[in-house]
């Protein structure tokens, strides 16, 4: 693992030391703030579709192969349409077409605001946020997706 040197602490009025994250991690938060506000943007811009799924054809993607063929929803299923019910507020909508894409939509904003953040103020909140990043969190949103794709099997209206 590659570590980067911080930047100069600098000291406030009241003698606190206070570091800033490197220029590196503030270009890189910025990058991350871009494209978690892509996501949204266009997230915002498709109409979500009443189904609970099939909203990400209005992007130009294609069909689900996986719902095509088997008449069931996929492991994704629904995600689209979850972000874009989030994007224009409906948040019980979100999480009724894909509660794992609810979670994920959330955790975007928030990411957006954090990665922001640290791109204008050089906070060193990114390195204890990535901390976050574990197995056990890495183990538990793969149940949370297998658990909110056998609820969309549940509700399937293919």
């Amino acid at each position: 693992m590659t570590t980067h040197p911080e930047s100069p602490p600098t000291t406030t009025a009241g003698g606190l030391v206070r570091r800033r994250a490197p220029t590196g991690a503030r270009l890189l938060a910025a990058g991350g703030a871009v494209a978690g506000l892509t996501v949204l943007g266009l997230a915002a811009w498709v109409t979500p579709d009443a189904t609970g799924h099939g909203t990400h054809v209005q992007l130009g993607l294609p069909d689900c192969a996986w719902a095509q063929a088997f008449d069931k929803p996929c492991a994704t299923c629904g995600m689209t349409t979850s972000f874009a019910y989030a994007s224009h507020g409906n948040l019980l909508g979100s999480a009724k077409a894909q509660p794992f894409g609810f979670l994920l939509a959330v955790v975007t904003a928030a990411g957006v605001w954090g990665a922001g953040h640290v791109a204008v103020t050089g906070s060193m909140i990114g390195p204890a946020a990535a901390r976050l990043l574990n197995t056990k969190v890495l183990w538990g949103s793969i149940v949370l997706l297998l658990t909110a794709w056998a609820y969309k099997f549940v509700t399937w209206t293919g």
